[in-house]
């Protein structure tokens, strides 16, 4: 364990985390929503500070990143848990369970990884890594000192704060914009789309930044919604921000009584960003 950064104690021996709008109270013994923060002696301690749950040496595309070093190797490191609930979660097993198997790896060993593995650098992924926040700054540093690239796949859902401490030691991002709807991001996600839409817009002016919209059917796939996100994009963002919708299959609390996006759905997607964005890719789908 490693004490967090950004919280505060409050007077009845809880403390409360200041990462993420959720501002949990945490009080004694107790975990915040994420799991990964928790509240010992009136402290509050990341529970999963060096905790690897799931690694890898994965195509820079695969975050997916295509105008970010295409044709790289990167080391992908993930953890466990997540600040939002998604029931179509599609990492559902260390983003939602608790009692997942994690084996050590200090900082200075994922760099060393790192560097004998040829990697153009460090991807903090498959779980979410702003919940990692002390690991990955910790990381991000010493990557950085070593001349490694620094790559965050992230749902965005982080205070103004501490992404600003974090941003000088990121090279890169891939943030899941889940829906252009702040009904679907308060009942689905258990988060805001407020949030989600700043992390953006800080991120695209500090570093290079590509966004992913995972189409689900019924729940974020009409001709509205697309337009609504590719003109939010533009008109905050500009046109050569890369943005990716990718190709839904059930998963996790909605393996059932949900459908795979049809093809259509996403050429109708990708044909109304074309008119704006120059670069829109269709992804989890072979055309």
């Amino acid at each position: 364990m490693k004490e967090a950064l950004y919280y505060k104690k409050l007077n009845d021996d809880s403390v409360q985390c200041l990462l993420c709008p959720k501002l949990c109270k945490i009080k004694e013994g107790k975990s915040g929503f994420c799991g990964a923060r928790e509240n010992i002696g009136n402290k509050l301690f990341s529970n999963i500070y060096s905790r690897v749950s799931s690694q890898g040496m994965d195509p820079i595309e695969k975050k997916p990143l295509y105008h970010f070093y295409p044709g790289s190797l990167i080391l992908s490191l993930g953890t466990i848990g997540c600040n939002f609930a998604c029931p179509f979660c599609q990492n559902w097993q260390i983003s939602q369970e608790r009692n997942v198997p994690t084996h050590e790896m200090s900082p200075s060993e994922a760099v060393k990884k790192a560097l004998d593995g040829s990697s153009i650098g460090i991807a903090y992924t498959y779980s979410e890594p702003m919940i990692w926040y002390e690991y990955v700054m910790d990381t991000a540093k010493l990557a950085k000192e070593k001349g490694l690239k620094n790559v965050l796949v992230t749902n965005g859902y982080i205070n103004e704060n501490p992404l600003k401490e974090l941003l000088p030691f990121i090279d890169a991002m891939n943030i899941d914009l889940k829906a252009f709807d702040e009904k679907f991001y308060k009942e689905i996600c258990k988060g805001n789309l407020k949030t989600v839409l700043k992390t953006i817009k800080i991120s695209s002016a500090s570093c290079h930044v590509e966004v992913t919209n995972l189409v689900i059917p019924g729940f974020n796939d009409t001709t509205r919604h697309f337009e609504d996100l590719v003109n939010w994009i533009v008109e905050n963002i500009g046109v050569d921000i890369p943005l990716h919708f990718s190709r839904y299959f059930p998963h996790y609390k909605m393996e059932t009584g949900s459908s795979i996006t049809p093809i259509e759905t996403l050429k109708r997607a990708y044909k109304i960003a074309k008119k704006k964005l120059r670069y829109v890719y269709l992804g989890n789908i072979m055309i």
